[in-house]
């Protein structure tokens, strides 16, 4: 990796810029001893955020039974977690789908990342329930670094970029720095620690794509990101019904749960993701591809018992 490239990309108009109002909530949550009020009095500062924040407030993602109308409320119902996720991921989608990148469907790169977060959030119950959120706003964002290296370096990228598409194959950390030098998960850690995302999470991110990340939480959540990418990718694709299980076990086993957590959460999840979807107002397409998967994890589980 070559420090220089990274610094450049940083310096880019590639790279989304964050409301003001936004960077300090990131720089206070850093504090672990931050207090609410400080967070609500400054995105009280900005009319415009404060709206953002009700808003995904009151969104059927939470199924709230009284309408949250203050901002106390919104932070103290959701948790500043979230709504770092939340903000971070509405103005993002904003910023980013606001460009023309040539050869990237922006749709499905949304939808991709949105199915990633989901799986990743129910994973992180299972191997790493402490860092629920975390896990859920590191999947959100794990994949930034795509769109950021199509636009910086638009022809060196197109052929590892024409593989981010249905049926595509795995994009490689190899193939990425002997082409333009970085990979993408390195510009994406690298833009979340601009944005003063926690290290945990940058770390994680910065890991992603290796197929040997280490042990520790950190390992952990690089092998979530890694696992519940590969599980949206299938979710988002039109598979081969003869590929599913191979990805599955693949995904399940790298990330240490078995596959009756997968099967459990899958009648759940594209509930879960049209509602993030609408908080986030991402267009998504309704799928036959979970209860395809589903239908084969079973029967896959039917024979293990059989045996």
């Amino acid at each position: 990796m070559k420090a220089s490239v990274l610094e450049t990309i940083k310096r880019s108009a590639a790279v989304p810029s964050m409301p003001q109002v936004v960077m300090r909530f990131l720089e206070i949550m850093q504090d672990p001893n931050f207090e609410y009020r400080n967070l609500a009095k400054v995105l009280s500062a900005d009319a415009g955020t404060v709206s953002e924040v009700l808003r995904l407030a009151n969104s059927a993602l939470f199924g709230v039974r009284n309408k949250v109308v203050s901002l106390q409320h919104a932070l103290t119902m959701l948790g500043p977690k979230r709504v770092r996720s939340l903000l971070l991921g509405r103005y993002l989608v904003d910023s980013i789908s606001g460009k023309h990148i040539d050869h990237l469907d922006m749709s499905y790169f949304w939808r991709r990342s949105l199915t990633s977060s989901v799986i990743a959030s129910h994973f992180a119950s299972a191997v790493l329930s402490k860092n629920r959120d975390e896990a859920f706003v590191a999947a959100l964002l794990a994949d930034i670094g795509i769109p950021i290296l199509a636009e910086a370096f638009a022809a060196k990228y197109l052929s590892t970029l024409s593989k981010f598409a249905p049926r595509g194959a795995p994009i490689t950390a190899q193939e990425e720095i002997e082409a333009v030098e970085v990979s993408h998960a390195q510009v994406s850690a690298m833009v979340l620690a601009h944005w003063r995302l926690p290290e945990e999470i940058c770390n994680a991110v910065n890991l992603h794509q290796s197929d040997n990340p280490g042990e520790g939480n950190i390992a952990c959540m690089a092998r979530l990101l890694n696992s519940s990418d590969r599980i949206a990718k299938l979710l988002c694709d039109a598979p081969q019904s003869e590929a599913v299980m191979g990805v599955c076990n693949e995904a399940t086993s790298f990330v240490g749960v078995d596959l009756p957590t997968l099967l459990h959460l899958l009648p759940t999840i594209e509930t879960d993701i049209e509602n993030l979807a609408d908080t986030l107002r991402i267009d998504v397409l309704p799928s036959k591809v979970y209860a395809l998967v589903a239908k084969a994890v079973q029967e896959q589980l039917e024979v293990n018992a059989a045996g």
